[in-house]
């Protein structure tokens, strides 16, 4: 590999090509948020926001991105997907502050000959014409090959010949899709390795498609043939299976070909969640890098080798991104699962306490409960038969919903010996007890950490006596608990199973307020005998 491919640029077009993903569209608001974490937070090279003369929101939502990206002196990064269509893709992004146009050109014979009924010598006029346009306008001019890898396959001279006719146009970067997702590595490493042979003096860039799987490894591939830059989008999003995701492209760069980014990996998984919640599509669990369960070990002797020396830890290390390893608990839970829990939680257990807890947690996990890191206090106090984390107990609840009128909640809970009692009102049954609750809180002097996502999961099979799992995640800047934390409840009742989870939290707080620690302690302290 030559000196001038150590440095190798990324385009995202998550906010173009992502939006062609099924059901996904997403607000100006939306796309601003989203470029600004990829240009400042994340770093990437390039970003392609938009497609020209689509609506006017899309121009809006453009006009904004420039306008926040001219302030950092970051407007030359931002794209847009142009047509060949005399001028007037140009003059939709040049109203919107647009300085750099990706013309849309023929980069098969077939799609030139069928979808334009043209010559390719009348289609590289066009876009000789288009690309001397935008120049006079002002707009730097990128130029996309569409089809290229059907057409470099079925008739390489016509991709040739397209390339001849367009030199010294003023084209950027010649963009080379493979745009049915049709390559492998090997096809790939070839193809790009011959346009860069054939036309040295031009800079390409391998736009993917993952309808095979392969769009990650097929970045690879031309990377090592020498590519200037390699297009990706966010969680995959993409027609049909997707493009390459970001996070996977530029961690397999650097690590496996050792090349130069510009990538800020501490914000991959941040901008994975941004773009998770703005685009309603959710990724696997385990989705490479970004996934919740990656930096998950399941099993106890993987556990053992880390407890023992670090034995299955890659370059991969969750701090790398921001994150931490956890270790699972079920059945497939060894000694060594329970005390890397027992570590992150600071909590001490003898030997015979640490055998009869793993025993319950196997139990549990036979019987497919999902156990947290959460849950593992109230198991040592079930199992150990100590109320040390078991200071408030939901002694009655009567929760009231209708049509037309607000849910009513009536609870009675027994704290350190006390009965306490207290009335809400609320948008429903759980935000009720949740009202209800905190007047009981405020009393104490306690205060409950924010509800920072509720998720309801059901048994397949459609019983409607099925029990519904509620996992809410919290967040809290309390001594104590800073940051992030799960609980969990299960009932046959959604709202039950979501007080039930609550009732946990409220337990935790209790505690932390009990032991009075310092802001330095930030994970649950207890010992158990």
């Amino acid at each position: 590999m030559t000196q001038r491919q150590r440095r190798i640029s990324i385009l995202d077009t998550t906010l173009r090509d992502g939006e062609q993903t099924q059901g996904v569209s997403f607000a100006p608001d939306e796309k601003v948020n989203i470029a600004k974490v990829l240009l400042e937070q994340v770093r990437v090279d390039r970003i392609e926001v938009a497609s020209a003369r689509v609506s006017r929101g899309e121009q809006a939502a453009l006009t904004r991105i420039v306008d926040w990206a001219r302030d950092k002196e970051l407007d030359d990064r931002v794209e847009v997907l142009g047509f060949v269509d005399d001028g007037r893709s140009i003059d939709w992004i040049d109203r919107a502050g647009g300085r750099v146009i990706n013309l849309l050109a023929k980069g098969s014979e077939k799609h030139c000959h069928t979808q334009l009924r043209k010559t390719l010598a009348v289609h590289a006029e066009d876009v000789r014409r288009n690309v001397a346009l935008a120049r006079a306008r002002g707009l730097r001019v990128n130029l996309y090959l569409e089809d290229w890898s059907n057409g470099y396959a079925d008739a390489p001279d016509y991709v040739y010949g397209l390339m001849e006719a367009l030199q010294g146009a003023g084209i950027d970067h010649f963009m080379l899709p493979d745009t049915l997702g049709v390559m492998t590595p090997e096809r790939v490493f070839d193809a790009m390795g011959d346009m860069i042979r054939r036309f040295p003096d031009c800079r390409f860039d391998f736009h993917p498609h993952n309808d095979y799987g392969l769009a990650t490894a097929n970045v690879l591939a031309a990377a090592r043939a020498g590519a200037a830059a390699v297009h990706c989008t966010v969680n995959c999003l993409g027609e049909r299976a997707g493009n390459a995701s970001l996070a996977e492209v530029a961690v397999n760069l650097r690590d496996q070909l050792g090349l130069e980014l510009r990538i800020d990996e501490g914000h991959l998984a941040r901008l994975s969640e941004l773009v998770q919640y703005f685009s309603g599509k959710r990724i696997a669990d385990n989705a490479p890098i970004v996934g919740e369960d990656v930096f998950t070990q399941t099993a106890g002797i993987h556990a053992d080798g880390d407890h023992k020396g670090g034995l299955y830890v890659t370059r991969l290390c969750p701090e790398r991104f921001s994150r931490r390893r956890t270790y699972a608990l079920g059945k497939l839970s060894g000694k060594a699962s329970l005390a890397k829990n027992l570590e992150r939680l600071d909590i001490s257990l003898s030997d015979e306490n640490q055998r009869k807890v793993l025993a319950r947690i196997v139990e549990l996990g036979d019987s497919k409960k999902s156990i947290t890191v959460e849950d593992l206090p109230f198991i040592i106090a079930e199992v150990l038969e100590s109320s040390e984390y078991d200071h408030a107990q939901l002694l009655a609840c009567s929760v009231s919903s209708s049509i037309g009128l607000e849910s009513t909640a009536s609870i009675k809970i027994c704290l350190h010996g006390e009965p306490l009692t207290a009335v809400g009102s609320g948008n429903g049954g759980f935000d009720a007890f949740n009202n209800a609750l905190a007047k009981i809180t405020r009393r104490q002097g306690l205060t409950l950490p924010r509800l920072a996502d509720y998720e309801v999961r059901i048994p397949k099979g459609g019983r409607t006596d099925a029990l519904t799992e509620c996992t809410i995640t919290w967040t809290s800047a309390e001594p104590g608990l800073e940051g992030a934390f799960k609980t969990r409840g299960v009932h046959a009742n959604q709202v039950f199973a979501a007080i039930g989870a609550t009732m946990r939290m409220f337990n935790l707080v209790v505690h932390r307020s009990l032991q009075g620690e310092s802001p330095a302690d930030t994970q649950p302290r207890t010992a158990v005998p």
